[in-house]
């Protein structure tokens, strides 16, 4: 029997799944859901001389110990996502943030066109609005299918595919004859778009070592807000000039022309999925069984990977007070961005009589807000691995939670200025100065969010993640039809107020879970707890 080389090979061993302290791992970034609790995940994170750990297995079929050689990178391996050139590995990061631009533009693009298709088809507004209504439920819809799918055939193919099928879907609604048409088209518009909105983390986390991952991830986290953000304003403008049609045609063009990169410019980056295909090419060279990844060894029944999968983010949601309430928290947020596709027209257009393309410039602030907050990401991130060496880098879950904790003000305040300059005799200048500060403070709850569930559930991340965006998206896709309904009922400023009350109520979130999360952790049936995280911080000499 060969003597395991697990220790002689290895380089780059990882002993936690924190995220975001160098030298450790991002959980979402491995295949739990495919594999057995027992299962080790070495070769998905170490860097061995040989490109091999030998393993000894019973044999189904033999009832012996045998060798198996778990197929590894090798060292400084050039297929290695994380050992391409950092220029690459830049270019891959902008075209899937792109890629996320391009789909959060398609959800608001068509925002200022609304008139144009209820003259157009003789329908009322609220049947109109269905229409942005099921573009986001797909959002919510679609990950519960790509994301697991993901882990089984790559990242790339789900890539394509999707962003191919919604590509094809866009073209009915351009030419679509009546609304049946243009609500089915845009609700498997919306499942398929989906997709990249799911996988960018993951394709991110491939590419990029945690300790280099900050200034990435804020350029990826700016790109879904932004998008609905510069989508009316674009909207608006080529609505007057060309139509409501012309409002998918851009659609088309940019998601073309992203599905082209993706396709013949975008590689692999998974690392189970390039082991996989390394191991079944020197099978096939050495003529050996031998060579497998774990997950030919220790791959979960099928059953158990759809428990997984289907049944567990539900789970979560329901069992796990952290998981429902930020998920919560999270769908307030969400809904509220939609809804303000609803407010600045009303307030401008209503209001104060403007046209769609100038309603549309109002939205700048609100992008403004999102890219300052981008920007100032990697000081967040910085701050993160300063408290994370005091804690000898075990802090707690909770340490996440921070840049929450400040910026969860941010949107209540935005919300107070929107709602009570929008009087038409005001300036304009006032509710679109509102969505600075609401602009600014998205990013850094939605990041501290997603940080925070991956920290608290680990192994579970991936559906603690699906059950929040399943949540969000469901939530985001009522508000749209039921805004102006509230608008009309409440007026202006008490309609927003309310949401401002509504975002200021969940500024306790945070802190609760800041100072008792630590205990709901402990008594989970789910979530990670260490009792080395609760070491005091070292003393700085």
């Amino acid at each position: 029997m060969s003597v395991p080389l697990e220790r002689e090979n290895t380089i780059s061993r990882v002993p936690t799944l924190t995220v975001g302290v160098p030298g450790t791992i991002d959980p979402t970034d491995l295949p739990f859901r495919e594999l057995r609790d027992g299962a080790s995940f070495e070769e998905y994170i170490t860097e061995t001389r040989e490109g091999r750990i030998v393993r000894p297995v019973e044999s189904n079929l033999t009832g012996k110990i045998e060798d198996y050689d778990l197929v590894t990178f090798t060292i400084n391996d050039p297929e290695n996502p994380k050992n391409w050139s950092k220029a690459y590995k830049w270019y891959c990061t902008m075209l899937v943030a792109f890629t996320c631009f391009v789909v959060a533009f398609s959800s608001s693009v068509i925002t200022p066109g609304l008139s144009g298709v209820e003259e157009e088809f003789g329908v009322s507004n609220q049947v109109a609005l269905i229409t942005i209504s099921v573009f986001v439920v797909g959002f919510g819809v679609g990950p519960m299918v790509f994301a697991p799918l993901s882990e089984l055939v790559g990242r790339k193919p789900i890539y394509v595919v999707t962003m191919f099928v919604a590509l094809i879907f866009i073209i009915p609604c351009a030419v679509s004859k009546n609304i049946g048409t243009l609500i089915a088209c845009r609700a498997i518009d919306g499942i398929a778009f989906s997709a990249p909105m799911t996988l960018v983390g993951g394709t991110l986390a491939d590419l990029w070592k945690n300790e280099e991952r900050g200034v990435p991830m804020a350029a990826f986290s700016a790109a879904p807000f932004i998008g609905p953000a510069i989508g009316p304003l674009v909207g608006g403008f080529l609505f007057e000039g060309k139509g409501w049609r012309w409002l998918y045609w851009i659609q088309l063009i940019l998601a073309g022309a992203t599905w082209v990169l993706l396709t013949f410019t975008m590689p692999e980056t998974y690392t189970p999925t390039l082991l996989a295909k390394r191991a079944k090419k020197m099978r096939k060279e050495q003529n050996s069984d031998r060579y497998v990844t774990e997950q030919d060894l220790d791959s979960l029944p099928l059953a158990e990977k759809l428990r997984l999968f289907l049944f567990r983010p539900f789970q979560l949601l329901f069992l796990e007070p952290i998981v429902l309430f930020l998920a919560l928290y999270m769908s307030v947020l969400y809904g509220l961005l939609y809804m303000f596709f609803i407010a600045f027209p009303i307030v401008y257009e209503g209001g104060k009589g403007y046209s769609a393309g100038i309603t549309g410039l109002m939205f700048i602030p609100l992008a403004i807000g999102v890219v300052g907050s981008a920007v100032c990401s990697p000081l967040v991130n910085k701050h993160y691995l300063k408290i994370s060496q005091q804690f000898g880098g075990k802090p707690p879950a909770e340490k996440r939670l921070i840049p929450m904790m400040w910026s969860c003000w941010l949107i209540p305040v935005g919300m107070f200025i929107f709602a009570w300059t929008s009087y038409p005799r005001l300036h304009w200048f006032g509710p679109m100065i509102g969505g600075f500060p609401v602009g600014f403070g998205f990013i850094f709850l939605y990041n501290a969010c997603n940080n925070y569930l991956v920290d608290t559930y680990q192994h579970q991340a991936a559906s603690a993640l699906a059950a929040k965006t399943f949540v969000r998206s469901i939530w985001g896709a009522g508000c749209v039809l039921f805004t102006r309904h509230m608008y009309n009922r409440l007026g202006l400023q008490w309609a927003s107020s309310l949401l401002a009350f509504l975002a200021l109520a969940c500024c306790a979130i945070p802190f609760v879970f800041y100072y008792k999360g630590e205990a709901i952790r402990r008594h989970s049936r789910f979530a990670f707890a260490d009792d080395e995280e609760n070491n005091p911080p070292a003393k700085q000499g």
